[in-house]
């Protein structure tokens, strides 16, 4: 999809997206993303949050003042929609973790989507899953209050989004189609690194484990139909815990990944096992001269850099590279997944081209394949901008397996 703001900064414009995007299930309004993408100068990270806490802090006070009044429904749709604004303010700190700026947008983003919870039409539950001596942030979403035993979908986000922000990205369409939801914060996601200070993992089935432990604990799981649902990085992080997860059910994927060291090596020189090696070195001041170079000319990279520093404990531009080289599902491990899967696959993926075709041609499971295309809007990363149609083919496909 053509940039229709911030055309000359691929991420701003990214993230305009997705903002937009979220207004299908109510975490933003068209007027309110439009007014605030104005004020906002491109490539300055200061003025992107500044916009969008002041955004924030006026739809907040405004539910404030509805539920004060009684409006129960006004007051829900406003903290949903203040609680993705929040989260929008603090997206692009991470460089600096230290700076009270990023914690303060965050703590507002869940005390906001914790609001709008409580007033919510589905039962939306707070929890706290056991996981190496601490415990996992998420959220229980029901059907209703019967306690009646349902297939549940086990959502996690990617590299940067958060468990509140997946309301938007999956949970609110699988609850309103009858199906249990339960969301979480891995290791390296908001509330995990936030909290606890935990960062990314590749063995994921360790995370998963006690989610799923956690999760047949409920008299409202059917424990015969669950599904796990990895969007963005997710989509590499969920196959890697099918591989080794023998109570997963199902297997959905926003969008499909193989290797996200495909990512890490794709444009920098040389032959990949060479490439690798200068990551993966205790030093090389040449490849890391370089590495910073590249940050500074592409909006992406930096933020990227900026955002792998924070998620997975790393220190330099080549050492958050070389991490990723860990998570992939190569040598045989896609071939273990045994369960039926859905890879979604945006055509212009501006983050993990080429990723979702790689996976499916590596599973043995019984398999499908779901392109989505400019023409339906659908084309960007995780079908931002179109997640109506985006959902309805995910749950339609999980309907099906499940009937």
């Amino acid at each position: 999809m053509q940039p229709v703001f911030f055309p000359e900064d691929t991420q701003f414009w990214y993230e305009t997206l997705r903002t937009l995007g979220h207004i299908t299930y109510g975490g933003a309004d068209f007027g309110e993303t439009v007014a605030t993408t104005h004020r906002i100068k491109a490539g300055d990270y200061d003025s992107w949050h500044d916009e969008w806490l002041t955004t924030a802090d006026r739809v907040a006070a405004q539910a404030v003042s509805s539920l004060s009044g009684g409006h129960r429904v006004s007051a829900r749709d406003g903290f949903l929609r203040a609680s993705n604004y929040y989260r929008n303010a603090e997206f692009f700190l991470h460089g600096d973790p230290a700076d009270a700026r990023v914690i303060h947008a965050y703590d507002r983003q869940v005390e906001c989507f914790r609001a709008a919870a409580e007033l919510a039409v589905h039962p939306i539950e707070p929890i706290e899953i056991p996981y190496e001596g601490t415990t996992l942030p998420g959220y229980f979403y029901r059907v209703d209050d019967s306690g009646t035993p349902r297939p549940t979908v086990l959502m996690c986000n990617g590299f940067d989004g958060s468990a509140e922000e997946m309301y938007f990205s999956g949970a609110a369409a699988a609850v309103e189609r009858g199906y249990n939801v339960l969301v979480y914060d891995g290791p390296g996601q908001p509330g995990a690194v936030h909290r606890r200070g935990l960062f990314f993992r590749p063995d994921w089935e360790n995370v998963v484990g006690p989610v799923i432990d956690y999760a047949l604990t409920r008299p409202e799981v059917d424990p015969a139909r669950l599904a796990l649902f990895g969007n963005s990085m997710g989509g590499v992080l969920t196959p890697r815990a099918a591989a080794f997860e023998p109570r997963v059910s199902a297997l959905i994927t926003v969008d499909g990944v193989y290797d996200l060291g495909d990512i890490s090596t794709a444009n920098l020189p040389g032959e990949r096992a060479e490439v690798e090696r200068r990551l993966r070195a205790d030093a090389d001041p040449e490849f890391d001269a370089m590495l910073d170079e590249a940050v500074r000319h592409s909006p992406m990279l930096r933020w990227a850099v900026d955002q792998g520093k924070f998620t997975f404990g790393s220190t330099t531009a080549r050492e958050f590279c070389a991490a990723y080289l860990d998570y992939h599902v190569r040598d045989g491990i896609a071939e273990r997944i045994t369960c039926p899967t859905l890879v979604c696959d945006g055509v212009d993926d501006g983050f993990f081209q080429g990723q979702p075709e790689l996976l499916y041609e590596h599973l043995t499971c019984p398999k499908t394949l779901v392109k989505f295309t400019e023409a339906e809007g659908a084309d960007a990363h995780c079908q931002s901008g179109a997640q109506r149609l985006a959902y309805a083919r995910v749950y339609d496909w999980l309907d099906d397996v499940f009937a």
